[in-house]
């Protein structure tokens, strides 16, 4: 079984979290529960979790705080961070220090606690077959291209479709949810619910895979740097880039290059 640390000011959310999953059955048992990130990180320093869920805003240290003291005390525990507030720049930063995935407590739901999970569960056990195969040198070609974005033809709401376009025309630009927001005119956290409900992704998600579509594009139509053409696509951090795009893929731009010219 792996460990999970549960970190969350609010009881309510707390013990929600605590009472809908049946833990046991995921491969997980919940080892310990904390209310801010100071008691959450002596925890950690004390007994290191496999899985630390963890608020974004909280009293005394916040998650990621939190993210980033345990990252430079060496511990490697995945995190997974629950948030309300749906903000972009938070979520990148959590991402870029490591963390696995995000849930908007807004929409939370049995089943995005469960897909998290079991996604976190591959990532543990040894990540997926693609990655596993790149790490072994077994895989000889990468897949051609990403899962599609989002089939644009099935979305048929006018707000989310005005997102998708936005994002498909200034992707290599500074894009936050206050910009996409303020763009149709709704509040971050129903655009952030609404978005996720009408195309089954996260909006960070959707614009990472838009920016890696891009990508990938640009690595097989050109001889550009990779660093280059991270920056082209919208990663102004060139090993964030590549973390996500290893991500996604299984592989690093440059070993996608490499494979698909063999």
């Amino acid at each position: 079984m792996y460990k999970v640390l549960l970190v969350e000011d609010e009881t309510f959310v707390r013990e929600s979290v605590k009472e809908i999953i049946r833990w046991e059955e995921m491969g997980f048992t919940l080892a310990g529960e904390a209310s801010n990130g100071v008691e959450a990180l002596a925890h950690i320093k004390r007994d290191p979790p496999d899985l630390v869920l963890c608020d974004i805003v909280m009293p005394q240290m916040d998650g990621l705080a939190l993210l980033k003291e345990t990252r430079n005390a060496g511990i490697g525990s995945k995190f997974v961070m629950l948030t309300c507030i749906g903000d972009f720049e938070a979520m990148r930063q959590a991402m870029e220090y490591g963390a696995s995935n995000y849930i908007l407590k807004l929409s939370m739901s049995v089943k995005d606690l469960r897909e998290t999970l079991a996604k976190v569960g591959r990532e543990l056990s040894g990540g997926s077959a693609a990655a596993a195969a790149a790490r072994s040198g077994a895989a000889h070609q990468p897949s051609v291209s990403l899962p599609p974005v989002a089939v644009k033809e099935q979305i048929t709401h006018p707000e989310v479709n005005k997102i998708i376009q936005y994002i498909e025309q200034h992707y290599d630009q500074d894009i936050t949810l206050g910009t996409l927001s303020r763009y149709v005119m709704m509040g971050e956290n129903y655009v952030s619910a609404l978005f996720k409900k009408k195309t089954g992704e996260t909006l960070i998600h959707y614009l990472h895979r838009t920016r890696v579509d891009k990508a990938i594009e640009l690595l097989m139509s050109t001889d550009q740097p990779v660093n280059r053409i991270g920056q082209r696509v919208g990663f102004m951090n060139d090993n964030y880039f590549i973390k996500i795009f290893k991500r996604m893929t299984g592989m690093t731009p440059s070993q996608y290059r490499n494979h698909r010219t063999i």
